[in-house]
């Protein structure tokens, strides 16, 4: 291992200048924390920026998570980052995801016999109040899957267990389109709203008890 002397500064402060004591080929080094910890002999300091370094994810990295559909709090936890960094890089992505989920549901539908007049949430709407439900406790989102389509989906509770509908949106300059993915979504676009829905059953009226007609008088 060669050694190498230290011989200045550069103009700006940010590097450490050092010189080959054989070749006298000059190397310079960040003036960082790792430096400064190392020059002290502080090792647990050392260590722990390294640590941080390693759990650092870069704001393009960050974006990239959350568009493809994870949570900030999912981030947060990956990169090993503070809550207030990821939100910051996020923020935008959020707002694009949004921007998708809305324009998803504005799209219209693909079925067997091709696009449908309606729109996707006029259809839902229409479904869920076929049923006896409503959306107000439904929530959309919207995410790029792998091949980078957007993925809109629509998520609601039934009983105890949590029910989701996933389509593909695809823009175009007629409002675009939405394909289902699953079988819930294809139960919402179905025309046929009689059909019991997978994981959303009708609320069917209490049935009247009969009275038992009176006992003949002997």
């Amino acid at each position: 291992m060669r050694e190498l002397r230290v011989i200045g500064v550069t103009p700006d402060s940010t590097h450490i200048v050092c010189i080959d004591t054989e070749t006298g080929t000059k190397y310079r080094l960040p003036a960082d924390d790792k430096l400064r910890a190392a020059a002290r002999g502080d090792l647990a300091r050392f260590g722990q920026i390294e640590i941080e370094m390693e759990a650092t994810m870069r704001p393009r990295d960050i974006q990239a998570r959350i568009r493809a559909g994870a949570s900030v709090e999912q981030v947060t936890e990956e990169s090993g980052m503070p809550l207030s960094r990821v939100e910051r890089f996020a923020y935008p992505v959020l707002l694009e995801r949004a921007r998708a989920a809305e324009l998803a549901q504005k799209a219209h539908p693909v079925r067997a016999d091709g696009p449908a007049v309606e729109t996707l949430i006029d259809i839902v709407t229409a479904a869920f109040t076929e049923r006896g439900h409503t959306l107000e406790n439904a929530e959309w989102d919207a995410w790029k899957d792998e091949k980078g389509f957007w993925v809109a989906q629509l998520q609601w509770q039934n009983g105890r267990s949590e029910i989701a509908a996933h389509w593909r949106y695809q823009p175009d300059a007629h409002g675009g389109s939405v394909s289902p993915l699953d079988d819930p979504a294809s139960d919402l676009i179905d025309p046929d709203f009689g059909r019991a829905l997978r994981g959303l059953a009708t609320i069917l009226p209490p049935q009247a008890e009969i009275e038992a007609p009176p006992a003949p008088e002997p």
